[in-house]
């Protein structure tokens, strides 16, 4: 199998693998990594055995994050994952005049077609609405709640919906 035969999974960091703002917890970081020498004790937060579940996907794992480069040396190896490539995104903002995130037309751009999965905590109803629109193959725009993050149950989630697809959409062999 080709990679690009291969599903996307576009991943955030802020409030997705590193999660905030729930009760107890610290409030919502400046999106990206800290300033050098900034504390961030949430980073004790990242679930370690989230890295292997999404690598078990049958996906190429992309960062989508404010973080770019920098996830791979802080959130990787505390969420167990490897070097991963980084989406090509625009600098962060607000979403555009149509509501539109400012993720959103990169990582469709990026795909490129493929099926893609993206897992983030502020997806809005106007991302899916333009996803579904301008996107050409299957696409799961995965929200996530900011104060629990990425848990083993929303991987069991997307895992399904990985299976649901028919095979020939990305040669992926299901078990």
């Amino acid at each position: 199998m080709t990679d690009d035969a291969r599903p996307l999974l576009f991943l955030d960091v802020d409030g997705t693998l590193l999660p905030f703002g729930g009760p107890g917890m610290l409030p919502q970081p400046r999106p990206g990594p800290p300033a050098p020498g900034t504390p961030r004790p949430e980073l004790d937060l990242i679930d370690p055995e989230l890295g292997p579940l999404l690598l078990d996907l049958g996906c190429d794992v992309v960062w989508a994050t404010a973080w770019m480069g920098d996830a791979n040396v802080v959130i990787g190896p505390r969420a167990g994952l490897p070097t991963l490539p980084v989406a090509d995104l625009p600098r962060y903002g607000a979403p555009d005049a149509d509501e539109i995130g400012w993720k959103t037309r990169a990582l469709v751009r990026e795909a490129a077609g493929r099926p893609f999965v993206w897992v983030d905590d502020d997806i809005s109803d106007a991302d899916l609405a333009w996803i579904d629109r301008e996107h050409p193959g299957p696409a799961l725009a995965f929200r996530v709640e900011s104060a629990v993050g990425l848990t083993a149950a929303g991987v069991a989630e997307i895992a399904a919906w990985l299976d649901a697809l028919p095979e020939a959409t990305f040669g992926r062999t299901v078990p």
